[in-house]
C-alpha cells in the first residue's frame, strides 16, 4: 500500500499537481497546530496526531460553554504559488459531521476563505474548487471576491456546527490540482 501511494504521488507531481501535505507514519507535525475557542474564553478541546496507518487524526470535543463552539487545525504551508491549479483535493475519513476547509493567501490576513463539506463515515475524496471558497471572518461572510487561487500560506480544518459534540476526522493527503 505504501509503495502504491508513493508511486501515485510521484505521478501526481509530474502531472502538475501540488502536494500540500501527504501524511505518513513519519510525518513532521511541526507546522501543524490546534487552535480552539479558548482564544475567546471557550473550553473546546482538539488534538492532533498521526495514527499507526500514517493518517493525520484531528479529534476532540466542541463545547458551547463560555460562548465557545469551535476547534480548528491549522497548517502553515509557507508560500505556495499556483499556476494552473484550480481545485483542492483532500482524501479523508470523517465521522458524519460537517467541517470547514479554510485557506489563507497570506498568513497575516485576518480573513480566510472557507468551504463547508459533509463527511459520511467512509474514506472520501473531497474536491473543492478555489472559486467556491468564500471570504469569512469570525464565522461571518465578507463582501469580498472568492479565493483567487494565486498563492497559499495557510490551510485549516474547522468544526463549529453550533452544538456540543465529539469529533474525529482522519486525513490522508491534501493536494492542489
Amino acid at each position: 500500500m505504501i509503495l502504491y501511494k508513493i508511486i501515485a504521488i510521484q505521478f501526481l507531481i509530474m502531472s502538475g499537481t501540488i502536494v500540500i501535505f501527504d501524511f505518513s507514519e513519519k510525518s513532521n507535525l511541526q507546522n501543524w497546530k490546534v487552535v480552539d475557542d479558548g482564544v475567546m474564553g471557550g473550553v473546546s478541546s482538539g488534538n492532533f496526531s498521526v495514527n499507526k496507518n500514517g493518517n493525520g487524526v484531528f479529534s476532540g470535543g466542541v463545547s458551547l460553554d463560555n460562548n465557545g463552539g469551535f476547534s480548528s487545525l491549522r497548517y502553515n504551508t509557507n508560500k505556495t504559488t499556483f499556476d494552473n491549479q484550480t481545485t483542492f483535493k483532500i482524501r479523508l475519513k470523517g465521522d458524519g459531521k460537517k467541517y470547514q476547509f479554510r485557506v489563507k493567501s497570506n498568513s497575516r490576513d485576518r480573513h480566510s476563505y472557507s468551504f463547508t463539506f459533509s463527511t459520511n463515515g467512509n474514506w472520501q475524496e473531497i474536491e473543492i474548487p478555489f472559486s467556491k471558497m468564500k471570504a469569512v471572518f469570525r464565522g461571518r461572510n465578507l463582501d469580498m471576491d472568492n479565493f483567487a487561487g494565486n498563492q497559499l500560506e495557510e490551510i485549516s480544518f474547522l468544526i463549529g456546527n453550533g452544538k456540543a459534540e465529539k469529533f474525529e476526522i482522519l486525513i490522508d493527503f491534501i493536494l492542489a490540482i
